[in-house]
């Protein structure tokens, strides 16, 4: 017997039907991870950091107060070695694009000024400090343009400023953890003394050579190349071919080929630069003013903190606001903190001039990075990042010299005084920081070539 209603119970009833799943809609596609290369870079800093900034902080002490150079002679020193550095920039830059490899020249530059640090131990005269601190600067301006490019290499555009960030952090904080050391071994040695001894910075050498090798080990061990321009996704061949036919020539230090904004960022740099005396001149005037070996290197300290907690969100930051603008307000952050340190007449106002040092740094150091990579073609960026180092840094050598001459004088000329360099530091930031706005593109990303 048929069962009546069959062909009823047969027809699906619509009013029933269960509608289709439907996938679930995401606002925002997940951003990929960072490459164990940006990981690597910033262990590798994050370890060099930590023997650089023992004996870095102290050197003009030691120049001054143990070898009793002249203040000219700090800025000869420094200048000298950085302009050195610079021009290696440029070579080492444009052979990690020939080459289609970042990897092993940031490897040889690392272990070049870690091999140097040594000699510190038996240096006796300003001749001899400023030939070791030029081998150090070699091994700075061999590896620092490879380095940057295999950064950028390894990022896509969205997340350079992060990843330029977060190395320039993990960079900083490894100088924490050295200047906390360093703080440890100069109370051991010499107490809470005003003016630094000898033996005290020889102490400081020798416990600079651990994390100066380890930081070697880490980048050959743990990095690897990924294809020039290949944002992340290893190219193979292809990448190392466009980089060579890219940078086949012989490298000089001019701009043509790399864009309109690209040399518009790197005058701006320049100008900038002139007026950027080395770090060293920061530490004499907080001397000057009254500090004690302990209490520069505790003011440093805090200097870094700030930096380490600034850099990653302001490199983020850059990530989602034209970095043009980003680095036009560190300048004009800048020429205020040099003109307050012109004015400073205590141990207070350096103090918080000091830690708005560390705000500028932390603002700067990745967006300006970030910026070479959106303004130039991808297969290029090791040679633009090699130029624009050589640019600013040969204009470091002048820039420290003038500060030196400014502040006390040469042969019989007295100088000006101690305020005068960072007057003039800041009228050049000033100037720089509006000739950015005015000229420099709002560029967000290079083509991918």
């Amino acid at each position: 017997m048929s069962d009546p209603w069959a062909n009823h119970r047969a027809r699906p009833d619509p009013a029933r039907m269960s509608k289709p799943p439907t996938e679930p809609q995401s606002a925002d596609p997940p951003r990929p991870r960072l490459h164990r290369n940006v990981w690597a870079t910033s262990g590798t800093s994050f370890f060099t950091d930590i023997s650089s900034e023992m004996l870095l902080n102290v050197l003009p002490l030691f120049l001054s107060n143990v070898l009793g150079v002249r203040i000219w002679a700090v800025g000869l020193v420094e200048g000298f070695a950085e302009a050195t550095s610079s021009i290696l920039k440029l070579y080492s830059g444009w052979l990690s694009d020939r080459l289609g490899t970042r990897k092993w020249p940031a490897v040889a530059g690392y272990a070049i000024s870690a091999v140097s640090k040594p000699f510190y131990y038996v240096a006796s005269s300003w001749g001899a400090v400023a030939a070791i601190r030029w081998g150090d600067r070699v091994g700075k301006g061999v590896r620092t343009a490879p380095r940057d490019a295999l950064l950028a290499d390894s990022t896509p555009a969205e997340r350079r400023g992060l990843a330029f960030g977060l190395h320039r952090a993990a960079d900083t904080a490894g100088a924490v953890i050295g200047i906390a050391v360093s703080i440890w071994v100069v109370r051991q040695v010499q107490g809470g003394g005003a003016l630094l001894e000898a033996e005290t910075f020889r102490n400081l050498v020798l416990w600079s050579l651990v994390p100066a090798f380890l930081g070697v080990a880490v980048l050959a061990v743990g990095a690897r190349d990924v294809g020039v321009g290949g944002g992340g996704r290893s190219n193979g061949s292809t990448g190392r071919n466009a980089a060579s036919s890219a940078s086949a020539g012989r490298p000089r230090l001019r701009l043509r080929g790399l864009g309109r904004g690209f040399a518009a960022f790197v005058g701006c740099s320049v100008i900038f630069e002139l007026g950027n005396s080395a770090d060293a001149f920061l530490v004499l005037r907080a001397q000057e003013r009254g500090l004690s070996v302990v209490g520069i290197l505790w003011l440093l300290l805090a200097f870094n903190v700030v930096y380490t907690l600034v850099s990653t969100p302001a490199g983020s930051l850059a990530d989602r606001i034209p970095r043009k603008r980003v680095v036009a307000a560190a300048w004009g952050l800048y020429a205020l903190i040099y003109l307050g340190f012109a004015l400073a007449d205590t141990v207070a106002h350096v103090t918080v001039l000091y830690l708005m040092y560390g705000c500028y740094h932390g603002l700067v150091a990745g967006a300006a990075k970030a910026l070479v990579a959106d303004l130039v073609p991808a297969a290029r960026r090791g040679t633009a990042y090699g130029g624009y180092a050589a640019a600013i840094g040969l204009a470091t050598l002048p820039a420290s010299l003038l500060a030196g001459v400014l502040w006390e004088g040469l042969f019989a000329w007295r100088g000006f005084g101690p305020a005068a360099p960072f007057v003039f530091g800041a009228a050049m930031a000033a100037v720089a920081a509006i000739l950015m706005l005015v000229l420099v593109p709002d560029a967000r990303t290079a083509p991918e070539e």
